[in-house]
């Protein structure tokens, strides 16, 4: 196929591209948050295949969703000749797949629905539908696929791919669309002819996060700091509302949702599961497990399985960076006037608040850290480790735990400044007293290596020689790295 200009994207163009070539039907699952570009990808790259597309309305009748459906069919199919009239969903795909067989000659054609989960209305049977349409007659088409694609990505996990009814087992393709990396990031930028150098890149990274819709609210010739304030505190920016509106899009009832979100970001180091239903006063039943998968399906939360322990021990965090910046800065600065945000980020709670989503983010791209460590192809757990500390003895924690195959273990520490950070002899022997208690806790024989992550790098002094063993800047964070799924 023609190279087509989407910036970054190179695995779910390969798997979209095996979608066109195959000799078979494909129904295919596309999920992601919402502004992620699931839309852009499938419009873009599948254009000349797209035979009938189709976006669900939220919140409306059934009745509405069919009309604006069979118009849709009416328009793309049937030469804006009027179709007759349908009564339900079984008769709308019917019709669909009788219009659709005048389109399947040589190429694939593509059945785009996108916002999915919207089309299913309160007793509508939509669903059901759906099914029937892909058991009895989409399936044995080799010259169709179906794209279906919706932002509430639990949804689409639990009604589509995880389906246990008609579709069980009938998905031939999955794309979770994730949020670009900084690599991608930067590409997107560049595209756009704004010309960031990397550390102030990572600082609209850390306001923005990946996601390419956010990202297209940055102006050429502004600073991080200007598009930040331009987008996120001023009444008519982008993002000044966007977390109210976000939640509410993609979850019903999203009260509970708020509150956990909420309870993440007072507590940057994470909470487990009962010290959320303690905090949020949730049951502790399958409905906070619902909620809990609902957040980490969607993007905006990780459970992170810390080392030598269980699942079921997972410590939950606050991932999405939009909402960590929204919570910390924008919420309590609704009324700030032009320049809040570059007086703001002058200050010391910047500062600090900075380390802590770099920490955010450098978890975000170990697969960039494994890569430029040289162990990409070795097998290894990534943890998050703390010692609670007994008696006057003060608990530790290490940011980032490599537990290698190849009997070896990094320990990182990540570290967020404009400037080289130097290590002192006082954090000389933090970083000892760290490796000497994580070494007698976990009672680990594998060889220990103390791993440097900071943005700008390190000063060599007699501090760190001998003491450091590996040392990363953001350049190491920017490279490209294949993504998992």
């Amino acid at each position: 196929m023609k190279e087509i200009n989407i910036i970054g994207r190179e695995e779910e163009k390969q798997l979209l591209e095996q979608v066109l070539l195959n000799s078979r039907a494909d129904l295919v699952a596309v999920y992601g948050r919402r502004r992620i570009g699931k839309t852009y990808l499938i419009r873009s790259y599948l254009k000349k295949h797209i035979a009938l597309e189709y976006s669900g309305i939220h919140n409306v009748e059934t009745s509405v969703q069919l009309d604006n459906y069979c118009q849709a069919l009416r328009q793309q199919l049937n030469n804006n000749i009027a179709l007759p009239a349908v009564a339900d969903w079984f008769a709308a795909f019917d019709l669909t797949a009788r219009l659709l067989k005048k389109k399947m000659r040589r190429k694939k054609a593509i059945l785009f629905l996108d916002e999915f989960p919207w089309m299913q209305t309160a007793k509508s049977n939509f669903l059901a539908a759906f099914e029937q349409f892909w058991n009895t007659w989409a399936c044995r088409q080799p010259h169709l696929a179906v794209i279906l694609c919706g932002s509430a990505a639990s949804w689409m996990i639990q009604n589509v791919v995880r389906n246990k009814g008609g579709l069980h087992n009938r998905i031939t393709q999955k794309i979770p669309l994730q949020p670009f990396t900084l690599n991608e990031t930067e590409l997107f930028l560049k595209s756009r002819n704004i010309h960031l150098n990397r550390y102030q890149v990572t600082q609209l990274y850390m306001a923005f996060g990946g996601v390419p819709h956010y990202l297209e609210q940055a102006s050429a010739g502004l600073s991080a700091a200007q598009i930040i304030d331009k987008c996120c505190f001023t009444k008519t920016g982008f993002l000044y509302n966007e977390f109210s509106d976000l939640y509410k899009a993609l979850f019903d009832g999203a009260d509970r949702h708020f509150k956990v979100i909420r309870a993440l970001a007072a507590k940057p180091a994470g909470l487990n599961r009962n010290e959320l239903i303690k905090i949020c006063k949730l049951q502790s039943g399958g409905s906070t497990t619902n909620l809990l998968e609902e957040l980490s399906a969607s993007g905006f939360i990780t459970a992170y399985v810390p080392m030598d322990k269980k699942s079921k021990d997972s410590i939950y965090k606050l991932t999405d960076q939009y909402s960590l910046f929204y919570l910390k800065f924008m919420e309590a600065n609704r009324g700030g006037s032009k320049g809040t945000w570059v007086r703001l980020s002058d200050t010391p709670a910047w500062k600090s608040w900075s380390g802590l989503a770099f920490e955010n983010i450098c978890m975000q791209h170990i697969p960039a850290i494994k890569k430029q460590l040289g162990i990409a192809g070795i097998y290894s757990e990534t943890s998050i480790w703390r010692s609670r500390g007994k008696g006057t003895k003060d608990g530790v924690q290490i940011d980032l735990v490599i537990n290698r195959r190849d009997n070896c273990i990094n320990l990182c520490e990540i570290k967020f400044y404009e400037n080289k950070f130097t290590i002192d002899k006082r954090y000389a022997a933090q970083l000892q007293q760290k490796k000497y208690i994580f070494q007698q806790e976990t009672k680990t024989r594998k060889q220990l290596f103390i791993t440097l992550i900071s943005s700008a790098g390190l000063q060599q002094n007699e501090n760190s020689i001998g003491l450091v063993d590996q040392q990363f800047t953001l350049d190491d964070l920017f490279v490209f790295w294949q993504k998992e799924g």
